[in-house]
């Protein structure tokens, strides 16, 4: 596995990985109710600081929800950049254009 320091290389596979590695015991025992429940604690937190934080709190939150998110999908058991991929890797999943042409109704 990458780490953090190897920047130019580190994917979505790399940070499944390790949450994976530092939290796995934890997660597994706390099952999907309770991580999904921290999950939106951390969205909630991540709205509050786009509102009222500096950057530097935001990137922190983005960092806290995109780990809890990873969490979440270790204990779903998702592959987050393989279900990713197969759903946004050939363009919207709406139009299938590399740049949405959706109607602006749909986000």
């Amino acid at each position: 596995m990458n780490t953090p320091d190897d920047r130019q290389s580190f994917d979505l596979s790399d940070v499944q990985s390790l949450i994976r590695e530092m939290y796995s015991h934890k997660d597994e025992a706390r099952g999907i109710d309770a991580t999904f429940m921290w999950l939106i604690e951390e969205v909630g937190e991540l709205a509050s600081s786009l509102r009222e934080g500096t950057p530097e709190e935001a990137a922190g939150e983005f960092a806290d929800v995109l780990a809890w998110l990873a969490t979440i999908a270790n204990v779903a058991q998702v592959d987050l950049q393989q279900a990713f991929l197969e759903k946004y890797g050939n363009g919207c999943p709406g139009c299938g254009e590399s740049t949405c042409h959706c109607h602006d109704t749909k986000p």
